[in-house]
């Protein structure tokens, strides 16, 4: 019998390896990918349970080729996307206007934003002609506030929990489910090639990538629209988020993402 088959972006380090690794235990082939070579070690780590097959592919999902190269070696492969968990993302921290340099903030959008509709309007089609097949989004608790010191961050992941949602609503009568995973402040890399590590947030204990995984995984398995994962304290935060205003909500932000705070924090402690 065939083993189902996932693809995970995004997925060298952080939560789209955790996302990798649970799909692996639960019996799926892999096909993972990642901007940089790191990829290529984490597809051998996949591979040592000698049950797993992993292809592994290093392409730049902020450009157009890089998405389509991807899409090419899915088709490739000659399998069904049984499930495909669209995780691949980055953010920027600082000033909008004073700091933030343009060019960075354009990419963001196309690895957010551009890559996640790119990649979605190529697989998805092949899920609903078979009526069947799992999509997991990686949103963020983000993406219910407003982003002071990380705008443009927070408006993408705005916009990828909307589209799963919308796609959601549109995919209702089908047998291909949609879930989003909204995770808080989770403990990889994502602050520091944000260059956000004097940041409060920054600074801050986070949450285990490998919790986040296993309960965004979880919530797909069980058809969930959404699932804020993380510690308490961060499910708490998403609860709140519901009901909190906008600009009680962005001066919470600014307190946790303003360039600086952490370093503040740590004069306190001396």
């Amino acid at each position: 019998m065939t083993s189902p088959f996932a693809v995970v972006t995004g997925a060298s380090s952080g939560i789209g390896y955790e996302l990798a690794k649970q799909f692996a235990m639960h019996g799926y082939d892999l096909l993972i990918c990642a901007e940089d070579n790191g990829i290529e070690e984490a597809a051998a780590d996949l591979r040592r349970d000698g049950r797993t097959q992993v292809t592994a592919v290093r392409a730049d999902l902020a450009h157009f080729e890089g998405v389509e190269h991807l899409y090419a070696v899915i088709l490739e492969t000659g399998r069904d996307v049984d499930a495909i968990a669209l995780n691949a993302g980055r953010g920027i921290g600082g000033d909008f206007t004073r700091q933030t340099d343009l060019r960075d903030e354009l990419n963001v959008i196309d690895v957010n934003v551009t890559s996640t509709v790119h990649l979605a309007k190529r697989v998805l089609p092949g899920m609903v002609a078979r009526n069947a097949g799992q999509v997991l989004f990686t949103s963020s608790i983000a993406s219910m506030m407003p982003g002071t010191y990380q705008a443009v961050y927070n408006a993408s992941k705005s916009f990828v929990q909307s589209f799963a949602e919308a796609l959601r609503a549109e995919l209702k009568d089908t047998g291909v489910t949609v879930t989003s995973l909204m995770p808080g402040p989770t403990d990889t890399n994502f602050f520091h090639r944000a260059d956000m590590d004097d940041t409060k947030v920054g600074a801050s204990e986070k949450d285990d990538p490998a919790v986040v995984a296993k309960q965004g995984f979880e919530a797909m398995q069980k058809d969930k629209e959404r699932v804020v994962a993380g510690s308490v304290k961060t499910k708490v935060q998403g609860a709140f988020s519901k009901v909190m205003p906008d600009s009680l909500k962005g001066e919470m932000h600014r307190r946790m993402a303003e360039p600086g705070s952490g370093r503040d924090d740590k004069s306190d402690q001396n």
